[in-house]
């Protein structure tokens, strides 16, 4: 069991730290009132793009990951569960991912997966209760309110009062 992963979203230097410490560069980044927004390439074997949108209030990253081909064809977005703010002093921004996730594939209702890895690390005691229990609301909300709106692109719009805009438009 690994510990919750965290990242560095690194504004002034166009930089993205991940939780074992590779540094990437990033092409834009774009604040809001409501979140952040991040493009990058990847050198990941199954995808060479990534979008995110931090978006703290919802306690979600959101993202649509550039698959490469035969990979994952029919996924939207994909949302991390956790802890996510900033800027900080230095115009940073902070992501503590809490292991659930929530994927978008058009046509179909949300997916929540990684729940035993919630239990997991709670008791592995590398979450608190309050964490784990947060997550748990925080998936909840997601799911019922992407289900109310019919669509978890509207449904996050809405909630954090603007427009989510990726690379591809949607």
């Amino acid at each position: 069991m690994h510990p919750p992963k965290r990242e560095v979203f690194d504004v002034p230097a166009m930089t993205n730290t991940d939780n074992k410490g590779f540094v990437r560069p990033v092409e834009l980044y774009r604040a809001t009132p409501y979140g952040l927004y991040m493009s990058r390439t990847a050198d990941h074997p199954r995808f060479h793009h990534l979008e995110s949108w931090l978006l703290p209030v919802l306690g979600l990253r959101a993202n649509i990951f550039h698959f490469t081909d035969g990979h994952r064809t029919g996924q939207r977005l994909y949302l991390d569960v956790g802890r996510f703010h900033g800027p900080d002093s230095r115009g940073r921004w902070h992501a503590v991912d809490w292991y659930l996730d929530l994927v978008d594939v058009p046509g179909t209702p949300l997916q929540l997966i990684d729940v035993d890895e919630l239990f997991d690390a709670h008791a592995a005691g590398l979450l608190t209760t309050a964490e784990a229990t947060e997550a748990t609301e925080i998936a909840v909300a997601a799911l019922t309110g992407a289900a109310a709106d019919g669509d978890v692109q509207t449904w996050l719009e809405v909630t954090v009062g603007g427009r989510l805009d990726w690379r591809n438009g949607s």
